[in-house]
């Protein structure tokens, strides 16, 4: 009983964002970045390392991540959303990346989406605590992905047909015809 409400709830409340929790943990519990080669890049191509700036507006990951480890999380929560850095954060025209396009202000707040990312981080984490826990030997958390597959908006989800309760109705059969009278 406990196992229906829990993924009812999750199932009613996830809506256009959640997020990764074991992401965070990620985040918090980084791997040591990718030794850096002198090497220079050949022309036109990307840089081998970006360093992410360090974060400047956190109100719902915890503020002592670094650059790079909320830059993981985005990452996460890109792939299970299906989604762009463009989705939530909105573009600087004043500032040129080094790859010549502008660059994004991902402190500003002006994005709808942002906030709702905001949101459903909340959301997913107040699931994860007062809900999937009290489930035994669950071991599941839900994120992003749980309801997004890879798709900004969740699609509908439409049960699968099950045959435990039998096989479906035969059709009823036709009503029979009456046969056309002559005029007694």
């Amino acid at each position: 009983m406990h196992r229906s409400l829990v993924l009812a709830v999750a199932a009613l409340v996830a809506v256009p964002f959640a997020v990764a929790p074991r992401a965070v943990h990620a985040a918090q519990n980084p791997q040591p970045p990718a030794p850096q080669t002198d090497a220079a890049p050949q022309a036109g191509a990307a840089p081998r390392h970006w360093n992410p700036p360090a974060p400047t507006n956190l109100q719902v990951l915890p503020k002592n991540l670094t650059g790079e480890q909320v830059h993981a999380i985005m990452e996460q929560w890109e792939g299970q959303l299906g989604s762009g850095c463009r989705t939530c954060h909105a573009v600087d025209k004043t500032k040129v990346g080094p790859n010549g396009r502008p660059m994004l202000n991902f402190a500003d707040d002006s994005k709808e989406e942002k906030q709702t990312a905001r949101l459903m981080y909340k959301m997913t984490e107040k699931i994860n605590a007062d809900y999937i826990s009290m489930v035994p030997n669950s071991g599941q958390a839900v994120t992003c992905g749980t309801c997004h597959r890879g798709h900004l908006a969740p699609e509908e989800f439409v049960p699968a047909r099950h045959e435990e309760h039998g096989p479906a109705p035969a059709a009823a059969p036709a009503a029979p015809t009456a046969a056309p009278t002559s005029g007694q």
